[in-house]
């Protein structure tokens, strides 16, 4: 799905002909339909890069579900969730440099927004804090968020008050389904930004745990 008839004529042709007759059998073969972020994804095929639909139809890469996520410490009014000098570290961030490896490109289909208030500054305490819903977090709560991959808006300045969720028992805490979902390419620069109106009542400690939902493309 999504592939233009050339670049699919061009990648058969290749391929060896044992692999050729399997991945002509395996494209014939649509099996059961694909639901949730996965046919989200499917939608989206014909943006994907001539390399990255190449590799899916060689089966070099697949489609899988996955959360990117980050950690910060809300100590100013703006507080950029991914960031350049950011290192993978498992707890805190899974990727590195606010951007996605190579060849891998992800499909933002929903935003996750949970806050706490960590013992301490360290990162232990930092990562054993109990994230919840940001109900108890009122300045959190009447600010913004908004969401860029490569300059371009995938969601413009948001109310947070999309997260509040404690009332809705059908899904999980925190968690904005975004009615566009928008493709997020390898190697560009992630930028998700938090603006608050005012501080007040948070305290010093507070963090916010933010994860983007989704389908990507991996090995």
């Amino acid at each position: 799905d999504g592939l233009d008839g050339e670049e699919l004529l061009g990648a058969l042709r290749r391929m060896n002909p044992i692999k050729r007759a399997r991945t002509i059998n395996k494209l014939a073969n649509t099996g059961p339909q694909s639901r949730g972020s996965r046919a989200e994804m499917e939608k989206h095929f014909g943006e994907l890069p001539p390399n990255i639909k190449e590799a899916l139809v060689k089966g070099e890469l697949r489609l899988a579900d996955t959360v990117i996520y980050s950690i910060k410490q809300v100590n100013s009014k703006t507080v950029k969730l991914f960031e350049t000098q950011d290192t993978k570290a498992i707890g805190l961030c899974n990727v590195s440099n606010a951007k996605l490896p190579k060849n891998q490109v992800f499909l933002c289909s929903g935003i996750t927004l949970l806050a706490g208030v960590s013992a301490d500054l360290t990162k232990d305490k930092i990562m054993a804090t109990n994230y919840t819903g940001v109900e108890g977090f009122p300045a959190i709560v009447t600010g913004e968020m908004n969401l860029k991959a490569n300059k371009k808006q995938i969601m413009p300045e948001t109310s947070c008050n999309i997260f509040k969720t404690a009332n809705n028992h059908r899904g999980p805490i925190g968690y904005y389904k975004l009615s566009n979902p928008r493709l997020i390419m390898d190697d560009v620069l992630i930028e998700l930004t938090l603006e608050l109106g005012t501080m007040d009542g948070l305290q010093a400690n507070t963090h916010v745990y933010v994860a983007m939902h989704g389908t990507i493309t991996t090995p």
